[in-house]
């Protein structure tokens, strides 16, 4: 093998990790072996909106896989038992609690209970290689599950069993038995999805949003496609006021302030304050918020929050055309109407009709300069502006959506995007206008992807500035891939009657989604696969009797409506898609109801498959990117034995 200087540079480098023939050789043998064990079971879940208990269920069941195995692999169980299995397994903490108050006999139940949960476990890990399971394994119980993971392996079955059986009563009576059902309950969730891939809007609408992002912060492997809703929350952090005053007006639409002011510590006093002192006599009747029977909010409770979100209402159309009129490049010419707005006669012209407002009330509102913000206005922007910026939470979950999180992905040959590839009419990819000329296709991505990261982490100065108005480009603008329609009509829906303003015209995208010619022109762009790949993608919840699947198999939109206001267009409560290493298996999710009837009553969420797509060749590892890349570790670890062998690098140790 011939090696050159550049070459020989490298492995001395890359000899300090392994030192020695036998060491480089042996990592040769695990990675060798890892490539050729089936690829890992990959979910990907999109636009959770908040909704943490039943996000945190589907990920503790994994998409219902948890159950059908506890189903096929225990027939001996009754119906009953294997529920509370599944139950124990998506909730340890709480379901032990409840066994234990009944006045179970718990060393019987530790016995039956962990030998099932290893048997689980081993059809849960039967993927993975012993060295990746030793990394995953909960630090305390590691050698203990270890033992009793691979117990079963030798031909001496009754020592196996003795073996096993020591262990756990050992277990049992150093009063251990909670805690080790508790790590083998996590492990076997862990373990029965090997990444995660969330495709956008983690936040607005439900209550939990910084809940769901704290799971994502700590899940051992996800990586996240932005969602117009996420970009709004990254822009605000940034500072960008506009999307302040938009985090703010759908928190309070969805009566939602709990996620800002618990969650994150983010005062809204200074905007309460002046609400309710400005609209003290408004009833702010076209500002109520969307709030379920079970809320019990009092009247006075709803017309407070009234006064709010018109309060930031008003706040947010100033700021907007603020933005439109800096950018103008941003061709949103169409989106401020205060301008539009008659006060004497209360009419408003939208795309040149003249409409009556069902409100007519603007006391901060100067006709003639409609959109300066009052002194009291900017007071309140600029503390809300800082406690943006200052809420340490918020911050950390912004720099983890940058660190795991980008515009569009490529995986194992499918693109991963929220929204849409802007095209035009005949299909062509759209143009974009941008200060720095124009943008299309996979450019565009790019472009919109690292300016962005200009603003939150770059140096003050326009480019800083430009980045920080693209996030609220791309939450809203014409052409934004996370966005996909024309116009965002909160103005229209909020003032005036007629819903033909209130329509919100899609990016010819969805309509060519169908045809395969497209999908395989976008893959191109990627340099994805234009062969077998597929395209993914959330954003536009799928309606009650249509079809997720587009262009035969070759794009998947999987918004199920996992958000309860998206539920009645939908009819279920979310899809979740799963790759193993036989393909894609996609799955409907009916409504969740509370984690607490998911515990006691042992509700689980009924899941029904929709769509399977097999490939005719199972995937192993070496078939992934990850498996493309661990080659050319083990092509570069050969090269390393080579230089040993012949003297070209000397051993150590």
């Amino acid at each position: 093998m011939d090696i050159s200087k550049s070459d020989l540079r490298y492995l001395r480098l890359l000899s300090e990790t392994y030192p020695t023939k036998i060491s480089a050789a042996t990592e040769i043998i695990n990675l060798s072996a890892i490539q050729n064990l089936p690829k890992g079971t990959e979910h990907f879940l999109s636009d959770i909106h908040g909704e943490y208990e039943a996000f945190v269920h589907i990920l503790r069941n994994a998409s219902g896989t948890i159950r059908r195995k506890i189903d096929e692999t225990f027939p001996e169980l009754s119906e009953s038992e294997r529920k509370t299995l599944a139950t124990l397994i998506y909730y340890p903490k709480e379901k032990l609690e409840i066994i234990e108050n009944s006045g179970a006999d718990m060393p019987e139940f530790y016995e039956k209970t962990i030998n099932c949960l290893i048997k689980l476990l081993e059809i849960t890990t039967f993927k993975y290689t012993r060295s990746y399971l030793r990394k995953k394994m909960p630090e305390k119980f590691a050698y203990i599950i270890e033992e009793l993971l691979f117990s079963t392996n030798g031909s001496d079955d009754f020592r196996s069993s003795n073996h096993r059986e020591s262990i756990i009563n050992s277990i049992i009576d150093a009063d251990e038995g909670d805690d080790l059902t508790i790590a083998l309950c996590d492990f076997i969730c862990d373990t029965s999805i090997f990444k995660l891939h969330i495709l956008g809007d983690i936040y607005d609408r439900g209550k939990g949003g910084d809940q769901v992002a704290e799971v994502l912060r700590r899940y051992h492997d996800v990586d996240i496609q932005w969602g117009n809703h996420d970009i709004l929350w990254m822009g605000a952090a940034a500072g960008n006021t506009a999307c302040i005053a938009n985090v703010i007006r759908i928190c309070t639409r969805y009566d939602n302030l709990h996620t800002l002011e618990v969650g994150y510590g983010i005062s809204l006093r200074p905007l309460i304050t002046f609400a309710l002192k400005t609209y003290a006599d408004d009833p702010c009747s076209c500002f109520k918020a969307v709030t379920s029977e079970t809320d019990a909010m009092h009247d006075t409770d709803l017309v407070s929050l009234a006064k709010i979100s018109k309060a930031i209402a008003i706040i947010q159309f100033k700021l907007e055309g603020a933005i439109v009129k800096k950018h103008p490049y941003y061709e949103m010419d169409a989106l401020p109407l205060l301008h539009k707005v008659n006060y004497e006669k209360g009419t408003v012209v939208v795309d040149g009709i003249e409409y009556p407002m069902k409100d007519t009330n603007f006391p901060t509102i100067d006709p003639k300069d409609p959109y300066r913000l009052t002194e009291e206005e900017e007071a309140v922007v600029s503390r809300l502006q800082k406690a943006f910026k200052e809420s340490v939470l918020l911050q950390d979950h912004i720099k983890f959506l940058y660190d795991k999180g980008s515009l569009y992905k490529r995986v194992n040959g499918n693109l991963l995007f929220h929204g849409c590839m802007p095209l035009t009419e005949d299909g062509e990819f759209d143009p974009i206008n941008t200060s720095d000329g124009h943008r299309k296709g996979k450019d565009w991505f790019n472009y919109a992807d690292g300016l962005v990261r200009k603003g939150y982490f770059g140096k003050p100065g326009i480019e800083k500035e430009r980045g920080i108005d693209m996030c609220w480009f791309l939450w809203c603008g014409y052409k934004s891939p996370l966005f996909g329609k024309k116009k965002i009509t909160t103005f229209e829906r909020l003032f005036v009657d007629d819903p033909v303003t209130w329509i919100e015209e899609d990016n010819p995208y969805y309509r060519l989604l169908n045809r395969v010619d497209i999908v395989e022109k976008i893959l191109k762009e990627f340099d994805a696969d234009t062969l077998h790949g597929c395209i993914i993608n959330g954003h536009m919840p799928v309606k009650k009797g249509t079809n997720p699947l587009h262009a035969d198999g070759r794009a998947m939109v999987i918004d199920g409506g996992f958000a309860k206001p998206y539920q009645k267009t939908t009819g279920i409560a979310g899809y979740s898609l799963v790759q193993n290493s036989y393909g894609f298996i996609l799955t409907a999710h009916d409504p969740f109801e509370s984690k607490e009837k998911a515990i006691e009553q042992e509700m689980d969420i009924h899941s029904t498959q929709v769509a399977r797509q097999d490939i005719s060749e199972r995937m192993l590892n070496k078939d992934t990117d990850d498996g493309k890349k661990r080659q050319e570790t083990i092509d570069t670890l050969k090269m390393l034995v080579e230089a040993y062998k012949e003297g070209l690098i000397e051993e150590r140790g």
